[in-house]
């Protein structure tokens, strides 16, 4: 059993029990973690992908702690100017542990299908009232009047010798 999740514009493949890397979270160590953007699940047996995503995944975590990864060396060197520039920078993350994936109850799913139905059959009746406009009155280009002849270009001066 496993998930495709996507937390702070990165994807990550999970399972249950997995502590993964990542990018900072504003949550204390702790507490838990609901991951609200589940892209693909599988069960072991079928594979169910969203488009974006899935509504009747839910994934429960825990976090661990926050870090800093290793150091990454910035080096900057233009050759032949006597240009050096080094940098150092740490990026921050958070570990979450994977507590558990399960798919959602059924019944929330049908209701919430349900709800979508009476919101799509409200629409269509909201169009019909506006639907009594008037059509457009057709647009007829202006006349273009042509354009102005340039006078005769006047004959160069003889010099004299």
């Amino acid at each position: 059993m496993y998930a495709i999740i996507q937390i702070a514009g990165k994807q990550f493949k999970v399972k249950p029990g997995m502590v993964l890397n990542v990018p900072t979270l504003d949550a204390e160590p702790g507490k838990k973690v609901n991951v609200e953007r589940v892209l693909a699940y599988s069960d072991g047996k079928s594979l169910e992908v969203g488009t974006p995503e899935l509504t009747n995944v839910d994934i429960d975590g825990t976090v661990v702690a926050h870090g800093r990864a290793k150091k990454i060396i910035v080096f900057k060197k233009k050759r032949r100017k006597g240009y050096q520039k080094k940098q150092g920078h740490r990026q921050g993350f958070t570990q979450i542990k994977v507590e558990g994936i399960a798919p959602a109850k059924p019944a929330a799913k049908k209701t919430a299908a349900k709800a979508d139905a009476e919101v799509i059959a409200e629409k269509p009746a909201a169009k019909k009232a506006t639907a009594a406009k008037k059509p457009a009155a057709k647009k007829t280009p202006a006349a273009k009047k042509p354009a102005p002849k340039k006078a005769a270009a006047k004959p160069a001066a003889e010099k004299g010798e």
